[in-house]
This record gives C-alpha cells, sequence and structure tokens, in this order.
C-alpha cells in the first residue's frame, strides 16, 4: 500500500471514531437533558422544559458542546438551586438553565417557534424538544 492509501485509510478511521464518540456524546446528552427535566418537574414544579441549541441539530453538536434548556414555571427563590441540582446531573456535560419568563424575547420566540413545530417521537430524533410534554410514538 503506498503512503497516500495508508494516509486516506487513517484519515477515514479517524472520522469514523471522532463521529461515533460525538454520536455517543450527544446521547448521554439528551439522557441528561431528560433527567434534568425530571428533576425540575418534579422537585420545583417546573411547568415546561425545552431543550435549545446544537444538541437539537446533530450537525452544530460538537464534543464541548453543552445542554441548554429553558425553563417555565420556576419559581425566582428556587432557581439558583435547580441550577446546581441540573449541574450535578450533567457531570462532565455542562447544562445551562435560563428561566423562559426571564429571557430576552428574541431567544424566548426561537425556543418557541421551535417546540411549536417539532415533536419528539423517541430518543433518535433530535429538534427543539419540550421535555415537559413528550409525546411517544
Amino acid at each position: 500500500m503506498d503512503t497516500v492509501a495508508v494516509l486516506r485509510k487513517t484519515a477515514r478511521e479517524r472520522a469514523q471514531r471522532t463521529s461515533a464518540a460525538r454520536h455517543e456524546r450527544r446521547e448521554k446528552a439528551w439522557e441528561i437533558a431528560h433527567t434534568a427535566a425530571a428533576l425540575l418537574k418534579a422537585r420545583y414544579r417546573a411547568t415546561r422544559v425545552v431543550a435549545f441549541g446544537s444538541l437539537t441539530e446533530a450537525d452544530r453538536f460538537h464534543p464541548w458542546s453543552d445542554v441548554d434548556l429553558a425553563v417555565w414555571g420556576l419559581a425566582p427563590g428556587d432557581y439558583f438551586e435547580a441550577v446546581a441540582r441540573v449541574l450535578d446531573v450533567g457531570g462532565e456535560i455542562k447544562v445551562d438553565l435560563i428561566r423562559a419568563e426571564r429571557c430576552k424575547p428574541h431567544l424566548r420566540a426561537a425556543i418557541e417557534a421551535g417546540s411549536r413545530h417539532r415533536t419528539l417521537t423517541g430518543m433518535s430524533h433530535y429538534s427543539i424538544l419540550c421535555l415537559g410534554e413528550i409525546v411517544h410514538a
């Protein structure tokens, strides 16, 4: 095998490993999102939790991506404790939590628009996800 062929084969194998690792991390991030949503609803009586950002789009998700969650119905006095709890859930994957009622209007509108047009029907579907309103097929 010539040098160019070896380099191509090595590059192809590396790309496959990288893609597999990214997919695995994204699956773990979705598990974290679901767990955090359940915690927020059960412990803090959140009425709705929505994932947004790079987690919701496979082509934008990278090895340093975090989990972005918007939450509705979280009492202002519970926010910092809730942030600490979802960070514990995240482990090695950072979780960012925003109170939807307090975020900038353009961000809330984007989250709302995405959540109206897409519904999760299974863990393998990636889109804006209304974690508090999951519909299983």
